[in-house]
């Protein structure tokens, strides 16, 4: 038998559904969180109560909508590289921003679902994808790093049963973690966790060797004046005080950058050592860069 679709009040939730009410079929937005304490660590939405039901229609809903968006952001990815033309009205991304902002719509329905035979699957193929993507754009840490903290909260969260922040069993774990990650996806994952880590080293170190390269700071062709008098010579020291104070601002600016890359997937890469037997340390990764 067909599952209810009755529509309710806009405001409120439907009881067990998954489509937000007064909403097109064929478009599935995020409602606001339920859990105040999800929302504010990890930004997801809190998922619904149960599981979709395997060949629901609910469910064909959920991978259409997931297929339908992951072909839209691979053809704007392909014509971030294109000419741009006025009559497509598919339109490359502008930047690593763009591209987070729609993955991010993506991973909220998907966690949304609350049905993990969606959400391992799904959720590993964006993070594969990501690492191509990543490549793409200039550096962009706020929403890179800002996406990669929802996956590490996802695959930890599937892995452990709950919800790493709540400590709300997640739907479809009842009875225990037989719904989680497969060994072979286990694998999967933290191959993709540990490429996607030294990637984004790569990745966040472009723009400084750009700038070495083009002779921006301190490169050829600047010379330092030589002070002729007492008061070139105070200028010159107000110069490098100065210097001296933008300098520490690049150092404090680095050291937050290490601590970002540092934690890309941390939480899912410890747990995934300790299941698969290789202690789960995380290790350090270089940002020097040649």
């Amino acid at each position: 038998m067909a599952e209810n679709e009755r529509p309710v009040s806009p405001t409120a939730p439907a009881p067990g559904g998954f489509v937000p009410p007064a909403i097109p079929s064929n478009s599935l937005p995020s409602p606001a969180p339920s859990s105040a304490s999800a929302a504010a660590v990890s930004n997801l939405p809190h998922p619904r109560r149960t599981s979709l039901r395997p060949g629901s229609i609910k469910e064909d809903k959920v991978r259409n909508y997931v297929s339908d968006k992951m072909l839209h952001i691979s053809r704007r990815y392909v014509k971030h590289f294109a000419i741009p033309d006025p009559s497509d009205e598919v339109t490359g991304y502008k930047s690593m921003v763009e591209l987070c902002k729609d993955l991010d719509d993506v991973i909220n329905i998907i966690w949304l679902s609350g049905t993990p035979s969606l959400q391992i699957p799904y959720l590993l193929n964006i993070a594969s994808e990501f690492t191509t993507w990543l490549e793409g754009f200039p550096p962009s840490p706020p929403a890179t790093f800002s996406l990669l903290r929802k996956l590490d909260h996802c695959f930890a969260s599937l892995l452990f049963g709950y919800d790493i922040d709540t400590k709300e069993t997640l739907p479809g774990f009842e009875n225990g973690l037989r719904a989680g990650l497969s060994r072979t996806d286990m694998v999967r994952c933290k191959s993709v966790i540990e490429r996607t880590r030294v990637l984004v080293v790569e990745v966040m170190s472009k723009e400084a060797a750009d700038e070495d390269q083009n002779g921006d700071i301190g490169g050829p062709g600047i010379q330092t004046p030589k002070p002729d008098d007492d008061t070139d010579m105070e200028t010159e020291v107000d110069a490098q005080h100065d210097l001296k104070d933008f300098d520490d601002g690049d150092e404090d600016e680095d050291e937050l950058l290490h601590m970002d890359v540092a934690q890309v997937y941390e939480n899912t890469l410890v747990k995934l050592g300790d299941i698969l037997g290789d202690g789960g340390g995380v290790t350090t990764i270089p940002m020097s860069v040649d």
